[in-house]
C-alpha cells in the first residue's frame, strides 16, 4: 500500500484530513503515529470549523516541520528553510486545487466543491513526498 492509499485508509477509519496526511509520512518522518494524530487533531476541517487552512495542507506542513527542523530549542537555524518547504507545500496545492481554505473547497458558500475530502487528501501527501523528497 503506498502512502496515498494508506491516507485514505486513515481517513476512512475516522482520522480527519491533518491526522491522515501526517501519519501516512509517520515511518518517513521517524516519528510515532500516535504522536503525529495527537498533534493534528484540531486541525481537521479546517481548523475545527470549516473556515480556515484546509486540514489535509496542515498535516503537510507539519510533516515539514518534523522532516526539516533540528529541534534546538536554544538556537533554531531551520525556520526559514522549513517556511519555504512550507509555503511550496501551500502553493503547489491551491495551483492544483484553485485554494488552500477548507470551506472553499468543500463549496459551503457556493454550494460547488472545488476537490473532495479524499482527492485533497492524495494531493497533500503528493505534494509532500515530492516537496520533501520522500521516496
Amino acid at each position: 500500500m503506498n502512502r496515498k492509499e494508506l491516507a485514505i485508509a486513515y481517513h476512512d477509519k475516522k482520522y480527519n484530513c491533518a491526522q491522515a496526511v501526517a501519519c501516512s509520512l509517520a515511518k518517513d518522518l521517524g516519528v510515532e503515529e500516535e504522536t503525529l494524530f495527537k498533534a493534528c487533531e484540531g486541525f481537521g476541517l479546517g481548523m475545527g470549523g470549516m473556515c480556515a487552512t484546509c486540514g489535509a495542507i496542515s498535516g503537510a506542513v507539519m510533516a515539514a516541520g518534523f522532516k526539516n527542523s533540528d529541534g534546538n530549542l536554544a538556537d533554531p537555524k531551520t525556520k526559514a528553510d522549513t517556511y519555504k518547504l512550507s509555503k511550496e507545500i501551500v502553493n503547489q496545492f491551491i495551483e492544483k486545487n484553485g485554494s488552500a481554505v477548507c470551506r472553499d473547497l468543500k463549496g459551503v458558500d457556493t454550494g460547488k466543491a472545488l476537490r473532495s475530502c479524499p482527492d485533497c487528501i492524495m494531493d497533500a501527501v503528493e505534494i509532500a513526498e515530492k516537496v520533501l523528497e520522500i521516496e
